[in-house]
């Protein structure tokens, strides 16, 4: 029973405490009635009253049948000290009550008082709990990890897919847990601290769970952000509580999460809570400093940003190791796909390696929300399993989308953007190299996608050549070159793929040193983070002058004009297909890869790249 069980039990007590004193002292006032102590020896005289009952202060009679009021009982004032031989008279039994008006007088004060403290104990813990207090300033140092034991996790390897490499790395960290003492008999030590580091949504923490479910060890989980309070020493007091908990329960597991937030980079000075988080740091590397790996008790970690950690936390003797959990690739993909599928019921139709091309770039989060909306979408038509359609739907949706059926443009518009997607396609079926195309649509999606071009790629791919990266810059500029090649006119269609286009074209010449007038010189910061977040852009960092920054960007606008003529000339050669697809994609709204196919049988492909002088 934790302790908010425990208040709100003392609450209810005591509220029912309340409730019976109230309801007895009501009751009383209700069927007693105070009448003169004249009208009580009429009552006696006309024999009326059954039995007396004679108190310090008054007399209680109960009558032999309810008078006109409906009273039962009658109450007068005692007035007559001899009131016994005066009473003998009428030969009414009648008794005296001696009652001690010490529990009266405790009941009227102490209760009153125990009600107004459990409310406000009641309050204050309420109050504690939301201001991240940890229930109460008795608790404030207290550690807020959470305790799972094997059974408790339900995580094992079997529920992590994708990442082999990962888990082999972490292998030896369950094999020194079951058996400590043997692990250490050539003189080797287990490492203090293990990091794992990786995008969002890869399974890091699942990992960490995995681990601990199989080594069959106390699993302490907490987060970075749950050290650092508003009161200065809290952050330091709890990792000190960890660990000490930790140790009593050994061989264990401490696993904090997101450290970044705990172990951000130390500055010059510090200041309030930037102070205080480095006085939680500080302890933390003290603990790493002070306990012996082979005790049995591994520290683990997980963070996306690893470029901002203190590099004293990094070094050797603290986190020894970095385990890098990627996001998969095509055979991760699939694996994963296979554990998430075992949860809903499967079509024969549905085949892991189709939708695992699909999904390129997709983290083990990604792959398992979007089995959730295929299911969500076979649900929603009523169907009786999970078919490659809903998948097909529920990919579209995660990456172009919510379908706008509302949102109807004018013919005009519907035209622009059927050659416009049609100019896309075409121009990845063209150039040798490019992704095959697996769907095109003029359906409105998510916020500003009036329709879009699904390409399946055939292999993840980790290497690319300038041929490779002009062939992306022509497919972008497909949809721009087949409008202007119908309209002669420009539209504003294009800016996302214009944008997408300039970004590789500048990255070509100042970062890949792609570019044979600029030389094989980089002009630009790397803006891709470790883990592929992107800084800002610009030349910061970078000393370069005026006349190369013009050299610059007149190489950039190079590669995209001499692309956009090359894939403009391919479409002018190959206007017959384009107007013959654009014609069928607006009556159907969308055209598969097996009728793009067939549409483009005879289009005259581009089989070797022109090559410019130069080069």
């Amino acid at each position: 029973m934790d302790n908010n069980q425990k208040y709100n039990i003392i609450f209810a007590a005591f509220a029912i405490l309340g409730i019976l004193i109230f309801h007895e002292i009501w009751a009383q006032q209700r069927s007693i009635t105070a009448v003169p102590y004249s009208d009580l020896e009429r009552l006696l005289r006309e024999g009326k009253i059954t039995e007396l009952t004679i108190r310090e202060n008054v007399i209680t009679g109960v009558l032999r049948e309810p008078d006109a009021q409906g009273r039962t009982v009658v109450v007068a004032n005692r007035v007559e000290p001899q009131l016994a031989e005066h009473l003998l008279q009428y030969g009414v039994p009648f008794t005296r009550v001696h009652e001690s008006r010490f529990l009266v007088t405790v009941l009227s004060w102490v209760v009153p008082a125990l009600i107004f403290v459990g409310i406000w104990l009641f309050i204050f813990r309420k109050f504690s709990e939301k201001q991240g207090m940890g229930g109460g300033f008795m608790n404030i140092g207290k550690s807020k990890a959470k305790i799972y034991v094997e059974h408790q996790t339900g995580v094992s390897f079997a529920d992590v897919a994708g990442v082999d490499e990962s888990k082999a790395e972490l292998q030896e960290i369950i094999d020194f847990l079951r058996a400590p003492d043997d692990y250490g008999k050539l003189g080797a030590r287990m490492p203090k601290g293990v990091l794992l580091v990786g995008p969002p949504g890869t399974g890091k923490t699942l990992l960490a769970r995995a681990v601990a479910g199989e080594a069959s060890v106390p699993f302490f989980s907490i987060s970075g952000s749950e050290f650092v309070e508003m009161f200065v020493g809290v952050g330091a007091a709890r990792v000190r509580d960890l660990f000490d908990q930790a140790r009593k329960t050994a061989p264990a597991i401490i696993f904090i999460d997101e450290l970044d937030a705990l172990g951000r980079a130390r500055t010059a000075a510090g200041f309030g809570g930037n102070d205080e988080r480095e006085q939680t740091l500080n302890q933390l590397l003290v603990e790493l400093d002070g306990f012996d790996s082979s005790s049995g008790l591994v520290l683990l970690a997980a963070t996306n940003r690893p470029e901002v950690l203190d590099p004293a936390l990094l070094r050797a003797g603290r986190f020894d190791r970095q385990v890098l959990v990627d996001r998969p690739d095509k055979i991760g993909r699939i694996a994963i796909l296979k554990v998430h599928m075992k949860k809903i019921e499967m079509a024969t139709d549905v085949d892991p390696s189709q939708v695992a091309d699909l999904t390129t770039g997709f983290s083990g989060a990604d792959l398992a929300n979007l089995v959730n909306e295929a299911a969500l979408l076979a649900t929603r038509r009523q169907g009786s399993a999970v078919g490659m359609q809903d998948f097909t739907l529920a990919i579209e949706r995660i990456i172009a989308g919510l379908e706008k059926k509302n949102r109807l443009l004018n013919p005009k518009e519907r035209e622009i953007v059927a050659y416009h997607e049609t100019g896309h396609a075409l121009a990845a079926l063209a150039l040798p190299g490019s992704d095959p195309v697996y769907k095109i649509s003029i359906i409105p999606r998510g916020i500003g996608a009036l329709g879009y071009t699904l390409q399946r790629p055939t292999e993840d791919r980790f290497l690319m050549t300038r041929e490779e990266l002009e062939y992306k810059i022509a497919v972008l500029l497909g949809g721009r070159a087949a409008e202007k090649l119908i309209f002669n006119h420009l539209s504003t269609g294009a800016a996302d793929d214009i944008a997408r286009a300039t970004d590789i074209a500048r990255s070509m010449v100042t970062r890949y040193g792609m570019d044979p007038d600029i030389g094989f010189v980089v002009y630009e910061d790397n803006q891709e983070r470790f883990l592929g977040q992107q800084g800002p852009s610009g030349f910061n960092g970078c000393k370069i002058s005026d006349s190369t920054a013009r050299q610059i960007d007149a190489s950039v606008r190079k590669i995209v004009d001499d692309t956009f003529a090359m894939i403009y000339t391919l479409l002018e050669n190959n206007r017959e297909v384009l107007e013959r697809c654009a014609r069928l994609l607006l009556e159907k709204e969308t055209l598969l890869e097996k009728e793009l196919l067939e549409l483009t049988a005879d289009m005259k492909r581009q089989e070797n790249y022109p090559a410019e002088p130069g080069r």
